[in-house]
């Protein structure tokens, strides 16, 4: 499904409930803000987004912990998650959603191909979920298939049909 389609599904998810969502990226570079923002009105539902490219912007906007980095790397579940709690403390969102990933040519190394990566959303106090994809094509490609992934996270998260527009 298209990404513009799903971020207009996933603002009236959103708006419904009374709930604002915000994005810490890193390899999709703010592409997930900017199809929730191509969205007139998302300002009612998308507090804020957060790219953080270098695991310096990571540590200062999000409060990534430098021990996380150094032990499993910027692109893990364990960093995502640090990035989705550190976006939910740095905003005023309840629902925050996070990408760490390789979208390549380089950057691979033999357990983290092109291709890799890392999700975490953060709803309310009790919600965390993270996982690892492993996407193929080029790096356009990888990103796009990124933010889909992400904006389904969401929806996934509040229990709504990604289908039904």
């Amino acid at each position: 499904m298209n990404k513009c389609i799903l971020a207009k599904k996933m603002g009236h998810a959103l708006k419904v409930r009374g709930v604002m969502v915000a994005a810490a990226e890193s390899c999709t570079g703010g592409g997930v803000a900017y199809a929730i923002t191509a969205i007139a009105g998302s300002s009612a539902w998308f507090d804020r987004g957060f790219v953080t490219y270098t695991n310096r912007a990571k540590q200062e906007m999000l409060g990534v912990s430098g021990q996380t980095l150094a032990k499993y790397g910027a692109v893990s579940e364990a960093v995502v998650i640090e990035m989705a709690l550190g976006a939910r403390r740095n905003s005023t969102a309840e629902l925050t959603l996070a990408i760490s990933g390789i979208a390549g040519p380089g950057g691979a190394t033999l357990d983290k191909p092109v291709g890799t990566v890392c999700f975490a959303w953060s709803y309310g106090e009790d919600e965390l979920r993270s996982e690892v994809k492993q996407f193929s094509g080029e790096r356009e490609a990888v990103r796009e298939q990124s933010i889909v992934h992400a904006l389904h996270g969401v929806l996934r998260i509040l229990d709504e049909p990604a289908d039904v527009v």
